[in-house]
């Protein structure tokens, strides 16, 4: 076909949207901008670079990350089967020799008769159909073009607050209210005593931290109102008192007193399976994360499907601008793909290149879109990041069971739980490339 498409960036997202065009009979044109210029975080001269992790996290079906994996082979990805040719050991997990699999990734990339790689920097965006795959460190111009395209819809730090699975907090503990009783009964409000929240208090402010990267500048330092909860600790015993754990306005409906601390949990998606921590973004590890907030009335067990973060991480507010297959609302010929639509992880974004190219590629020859359903994990992400309802508050979103629509039976056992989620994901997607003939190549 005459048609050529541009992808921007043979990250990991740009080169599954690329390998997907061609697979489909559609001459690419991939632009990297290494070995000529380099982000800040990444080294190696390579396609698909790891920039952090080796770990493409949990390997089993039964499992978010495992059952993203899955889908994307059946979609036909080039990365999956690059990692697994290139695996070292990591107990549950498929971890990576970085360089052999950037390598390999590379080499099915450069030896595709159908993708031509121009190794320079993208200032302007090309003519024709363009799918940005540029990162969380997109270069100066290039996000100049974006933020033209994007408007006010572009943001630099991600400062997100931990997310929990609904169906793993104590109930006995925690009661749905909102402040002064206005409004619907919106919140999930953890209660704590003086006791439980001067317990809290000191293992916050002594809880080990991430250091920030020699790129990266602290984000609280550019906005007031993100400021990570140890840093608001750390100015007063009482600060979080009078900010994000202010009682005013809500009575124990146990005890109908006002608590000496309240947390609050905001619902984080329309289908009311996960919420998330109101003003607990945070710069903690993950481990520290579990350990200190897991001492919150309530949270004792909880399963985070997503910790807090606050780092650099250019993304769009994708509910605004994007539909489901990752093309823009307004400007149907350019996708997006990768952790600049505010999807969360290495395969995650390998996945939103898959669906990006896939979706391209359909258009371009005139055949049904492929619309995975929600049941599928796939699925599941491209409606996060199109779903209206984040509009306004939208956060990256990694695979997790809790954006998975409820399977309607009451599972006790996690571990049966999530491998019923995962066999009907894989049975609608299975169903749904039947449905319209699609063949994946593989």
């Amino acid at each position: 076909m005459s048609t050529v498409v541009s992808v921007i960036g043979a990250g990991l997202a740009g080169c599954e949207a690329a390998w997907k065009l061609a697979q489909e009979g559609i001459n690419v044109r991939l632009y990297e901008m290494k070995p000529e210029k380099f982000s800040p975080a990444h080294s190696y001269s390579g396609f698909a670079e790891l920039v952090c992790s080796n770990s493409l996290k949990a390997a089993r079906l039964e499992s978010a990350a495992g059952l993203l994996k899955y889908e994307m082979e059946m979609l036909g990805s080039v990365t999956v089967p690059c990692a697994k040719e290139n695996s070292v050991e990591a107990g549950g997990a498929l971890a990576v020799d970085r360089e052999k699999f950037s390598d390999s990734v590379t080499a099915e990339i450069r030896s595709n008769p159908l993708i031509e790689v121009v190794q320079q920097e993208v200032t302007e965006l090309p003519d024709g159909i363009v799918i940005i795959a540029t990162g969380p460190l997109t270069s100066g111009e290039m996000a100049e073009r974006i933020r033209e395209l994007c408007g006010e819809g572009l943001s630099f730090y991600d400062a997100a607050a931990p997310v929990v699975e609904f169906d793993s907090l104590d109930m006995d503990k925690v009661f749905f209210a909102s402040r002064y009783d206005r409004g619907d009964a919106d919140y999930i409000n953890c209660p704590m005593n003086k006791e439980e929240y001067l317990a809290f208090y000191e293992s916050l402010v002594s809880a080990e931290r991430v250091q920030l990267r020699d790129f990266e500048t602290h984000p609280f330092s550019v906005y007031e109102g993100c400021m990570p909860v140890e840093v608001l600790a750390s100015r007063g015993v009482d600060t979080m008192r009078f900010g994000p754990l202010k009682p005013v306005g809500i009575t124990d409906k146990r005890t109908g007193k006002r608590p000496y601390a309240v947390v609050q949990l905001r619902r984080e998606n329309r289908e009311g399976t996960l919420f998330n921590l109101v003003g607990f973004q945070t710069n903690l590890k993950f481990g520290e994360q579990k350990r200190v907030f897991s001492m919150i009335p309530g949270l004792e067990n909880a399963v985070f499907m997503r910790y807090g973060v606050m780092h650099r991480n250019t993304f769009i507010n994708s509910p605004e601008l994007l539909n489901p297959d990752f093309s823009m609302k307004n400007r149907p010929e350019i996708y997006f793909a990768g952790q600049i639509t505010g999807v969360e992880g290495y395969m995650e974004s390998a996945a939103s290149g898959i669906i990006a190219g896939i979706a391209a590629a359909r258009k371009i020859k005139g055949l049904a879109p492929l619309e995975l359903p929600p049941e599928t994990m796939t699925g599941a992400l491209s409606r996060y990041i199109s779903d209206s309802f984040n509009s306004g508050k939208f956060q990256p979103m990694g695979a997790n069971m809790g954006i998975l629509p409820d399977i309607g039976r009451r599972i006790r056992d996690k571990k049966e739980r999530y491998a019923a989620y995962s066999q009907r994901a894989v049975e609608a997607l299975r169903h749904e490339m039947e449905r319209i003939g699609y063949d994946n190549n593989c």
